[in-house]
């Protein structure tokens, strides 16, 4: 292990991406440039997040206006395409944070071309039998016990939603292969566009076709693949991607199971969390006054998930940042961009836990006029406001793993904390200790706890050094023996 006083002290020594004789590592950027480039980074990577996020919401507000049914079914339905489908790709799709991003550091810019390609085949691949699933959606829920008429609702949503599916996949590739080139501008521009034009199209299908909930369902398809195409044709034409896209290559139809094997890990990573929360609102029905716990969990995780875009963008962006310089040989440079990312979501969480008190009394309100539930939510804020400040150190520890290529250590850490620690403590304080809803929140804090600190504690514990060496490693055993000479000679690939 490296101890952190020592690399502050005297230089390293590591092979740059220019250079295979071993030379001192330049001086990384100091802490001020280094918040601001991650804030470029992040900043757009949020709204990009939350514009892309917008698709969905916009449609079953569409279809909340059809009555009751649809909206119970479509609702339903969304949130199990999340749970079987949206989140394994999304997950799938973020080893090209690890790949992507350390073959740019390394300057290996072609490679970057080539793992898209390979993640967009094997992604498609993958989205083949979660459509079979999608298609049955109503069937399986109403063996879950569902209510027949809105497990067949939500399985006729669910159906019009398998053309968004493909998409999502695709898209998700696209902006991993942006991101890590730092280029992330223009995500968010697609996503901009695209909820823009979804507004229309979901009008269009819904009222003017008179598709109903189908044609809000097939909007979200619809609106996905714009966004596809917008940044299809973006790599194509845009000269900041000349080096990094070449075009098609035969070698993305090889060595499927070194991104299987990182991909697989990075699903789970991003899985694991995802189910505890869905588990925590299943659990809520078991409540006494199911109706009320359900509505506020329901308002609690909305909320939770907005404000979470926040660290989310800082996660994306520090898995950049990490990536690209263990890549590049600079392992200083890695270990700051990770202590200004800490310092920075430590201040943001204290930020927005702050306004999440300030406004529990006023948040009710805007989703409900029953003074139980506006009460409840407002006790349940204070909750937010200190599991957002752990989401928040998790989210960017969970960002700096992904850039290191540890999936499959941050895999195990979410299996262990969530539900080893996290569903258990919420099942015991919830029933056992009576303490209703708000004891399955503080569950979840418990796991989101023991997540932070362990992946604290392997962050304080890692070898830089070594993680740049493995970042070499990695990418040049991707690399064709031509691509290693031209390294070794110390140019440009």
């Amino acid at each position: 292990m490296v101890k952190q006083a020592a690399a502050e002290e005297e230089p390293l020594l590591v092979v740059a991406a220019g250079g295979g004789d071993g030379q001192l590592e330049p001086a990384p950027l100091a802490g001020g440039e280094e918040v601001k480039r991650q804030l470029r980074l992040a900043g757009p990577l949020v709204a990009g997040a939350l514009l892309q996020n917008v698709v969905q919401m916009i449609s079953v507000m569409y279809v909340g206006h059809l009555g009751e049914l649809p909206l119970a079914g479509a609702s339903m339905a969304s949130s199990f395409a999340s749970v079987t489908g949206l989140s394994l790709l999304l997950g799938m799709a973020s080893a090209l944070d690890t790949l992507c991003g350390q073959a740019f550091g390394a300057q290996q810019f072609h490679l970057l071309g080539v793992y898209k390609q390979r993640a967009m085949l094997l992604l498609t691949v993958v989205s083949v039998p979660l459509a079979v699933v999608w298609f049955y959606t109503g069937d399986i829920l109403l063996a879950l016990g569902q209510d027949a008429d809105i497990a067949a609702e939500a399985g006729a949503y669910a159906r019009w939603m398998i053309p968004a599916l493909f998409a999502y996949g695709l898209l998700q590739c696209h902006v991993r292969f942006l991101q890590t080139q730092n280029i992330v501008l223009p995500v968010m521009a697609s996503a901009g566009a695209a909820a823009l034009c979804h507004l229309l199209v979901c009008w269009l299908l819904v009222y003017a076709a008179g598709m109903g909930s189908k044609g809000a369902a097939l909007s979200n398809a619809v609106s996905y693949w714009i966004n596809v195409a917008i940044l299809a044709v973006y790599v194509r034409v845009s000269t900041s991607c000349k080096k990094t896209w070449t075009g098609f290559s035969a070698e993305a139809f090889r060595d499927a199971l070194s991104f299987f094997r990182l991909a697989i890990p990075s699903a789970l990573m991003v899985c694991l969390e995802m189910w505890s929360f869905e588990l925590i609102v299943l659990l809520s029905g078991l409540l006494p006054n199911p109706k009320l716990e359900t509505s506020v969990l329901s308002i609690s995780l909305n909320t939770a998930a907005f404000v979470w875009m926040i660290p989310f963008g800082l996660g994306s962006a520090i898995s950049t940042r990490v990536s690209n310089e263990l890549g590049a040989g600079r392992p200083r440079a890695a270990l700051l961009a990770v202590r200004v990312v800490v310092f920075m979501a430590v201040s943001e969480g204290l930020v927005v836990g702050l306004v999440l008190v300030c406004v529990r009394y006023v948040w009710g309100h805007a989703y409900s006029d029953e003074e139980d539930v506006v009460r409840y939510v407002a006790k349940m804020m204070l909750v937010i406001a200190v599991s957002n400040f752990f989401d928040g150190l998790q989210c960017v520890l969970s960002g700096v793993a992904r850039g290191c290529g540890w999936q499959k250590i941050g895999a195990c850490v979410n299996l262990g904390a969530y539900y080893i620690v996290g569903i258990p403590s919420a099942y015991l304080i919830a029933f056992v200790l009576h303490v209703g809803g708000t004891g399955l929140w503080l569950g979840i804090i418990c796991g989101l706890l023991v997540q932070v600190l362990l992946l604290m504690a392997i962050t304080l514990c890692t070898n830089w050094d070594k993680e740049a060496a493995n970042a070499k490693d990695r990418v040049f055993s991707s690399s064709l023996p031509s691509d290693l000479a031209t390294y070794e000679d110390g140019g440009d690939s």
